[in-house]
C-alpha cells in the first residue's frame, strides 16, 4: 500500500492580531497539515480550490516541498480563502471569514484515488466540502479516514464574528471516519450546548456515541492543559510538554492533525501518536507561519529536537 496521504481543505489568507499588539499576515489553513507532512518526509497528495491572488504567495512557500503532489491544487477565480483572527488575552479567538472559495467537488478526488496511506479532511472554512460529496470519497476511500471538524460548528456568515453553533449532522460527517479531531468547544456544538463547555461525563457520553457509530479514536485537543485521547479500550489525558516561548498559537491543533495522523498511518497506537502530535504543537507555539513550521517538522525528521 501506498505510503502517500490525501489531504482536504482550504488554504487561506490570514490576517492574525493579539491583544499584546503583535500582528501579521500569512499563507495558513490546511497548508499548515501540509508543511508537517511534507517537512516529516511524507508523500501528501493536496486537494484544495485556491483563489488566484494567492497563487504566487503560495508557489512561493512550497516550491522546495519535493515531498508534496500538486494535481490537487485547483485554481479558482478571486481572492481566496480570506479569514481575519484576533486572540484576546483570555478566551477563544475571534475569527471573521472576509471571503471563501468553492466548496470542493468528489470527481476530481474519486477519479485519481489510488491506495493512499491516510485520507485528512481539514473542515477550515465550513465551506470546505459539500456532505454528499465527502460521502462519495469515503466510500471510494479503501484507507483509514481522520476528519477534523473545526469550523464545521460555526456560522457560516462572511464580515462577522463567527459563533459556535449545535451541530447535530456530526454523526453523518463521521459515517466511513476512523478518526475524530475536536477541541472541546467543537465537542459542545456536537453535544448539542454550545453555549457551555461540556462535563467530563458529557465528554464519556459522546466518546461513546462516537465507537458506536464505528470511530477507533476520538482526539481532543485541550489548549494548554493538553490532549484527551479516546477509544473503546480507554481513554487517556496527554499533559503538554512545556512551550519554551509563545509566539503564534495559530495551526497548533493542524500540526496536532499532522503529526498524529501520520504516526496512525505508520503504525502507532492512538495514545502513542496522540503524545507525539502533542509534542510536535507544543514546539510549533515558538514558530510563525508556514515556512517555520515546515522547518520544525523537518528538523524533528532529522532528528535534531529542540
Amino acid at each position: 500500500m501506498s505510503k502517500r496521504i490525501v489531504l482536504l481543505g482550504t488554504i487561506t489568507h490570514d490576517t492574525i492580531s493579539h491583544e499584546s499588539g503583535f500582528s501579521y499576515e500569512g499563507i495558513g489553513g490546511v497548508l499548515y497539515q501540509a508543511a508537517v507532512l511534507c517537512g516529516m518526509g511524507k508523500d501528501v497528495s493536496l486537494y484544495t480550490n485556491l483563489g488566484r491572488e494567492l497563487v504566487p504567495q503560495v508557489q512561493k512557500i512550497i516550491q522546495s516541498w519535493s515531498h508534496l503532489h500538486r494535481e490537487g491544487i485547483q485554481r479558482v477565480p478571486g481572492p481566496g480563502n480570506r479569514v481575519e483572527l484576533h486572540y484576546p488575552e483570555e478566551g477563544e479567538r475571534v475569527e471573521i471569514l472576509k471571503s471563501v472559495v468553492p466548496p470542493l467537488t468528489a470527481a476530481h478526488l474519486v477519479k485519481d484515488l489510488p491506495e493512499f496511506g491516510m485520507l485528512v479532511l481539514i473542515l477550515n472554512s465550513g465551506f470546505d466540502i459539500e456532505l454528499r460529496n465527502w460521502h462519495q470519497i469515503t466510500r471510494a476511500a479503501s484507507c483509514p479516514v481522520w476528519i477534523d471538524i473545526h469550523s464545521l460548528a460555526l456560522t457560516k456568515k462572511l464580515h462577522e464574528p463567527r459563533k459556535y453553533v449545535s451541530l447535530s449532522e456530526w454523526e453523518e460527517w463521521v459515517e466511513g471516519v476512523d478518526y475524530l479531531q475536536a477541541n472541546k468547544q467543537e465537542v459542545a456544538s456536537m453535544l448539542g450546548f454550545p453555549q457551555r463547555l461540556p462535563k467530563e461525563e458529557e465528554i464519556a457520553r459522546f466518546g461513546k456515541k462516537a465507537f458506536g457509530l464505528g470511530l477507533k479514536a476520538v482526539f481532543m485537543t485541550l489548549g494548554h492543559e493538553g490532549g484527551l485521547v479516546m477509544t473503546p479500550e480507554g481513554s487517556r489525558k496527554i499533559a503538554p510538554p512545556a512551550a519554551e516561548s509563545i509566539v503564534d498559537t495559530t495551526g497548533c491543533g493542524d500540526v496536532f492533525c499532522a503529526a498524529t495522523a501520520a504516526e496512525l498511518m505508520d503504525g502507532k497506537d492512538p495514545f502513542a501518536a496522540g503524545s507525539f502530535g502533542l509534542e510536535l504543537a507544543t514546539k510549533a507555539v515558538s514558530c510563525k507561519g508556514i515556512e517555520e513550521t515546515y522547518l520544525l517538522a523537518k528538523r524533528y525528521r532529522e532528528g535534531d529536537r529542540p
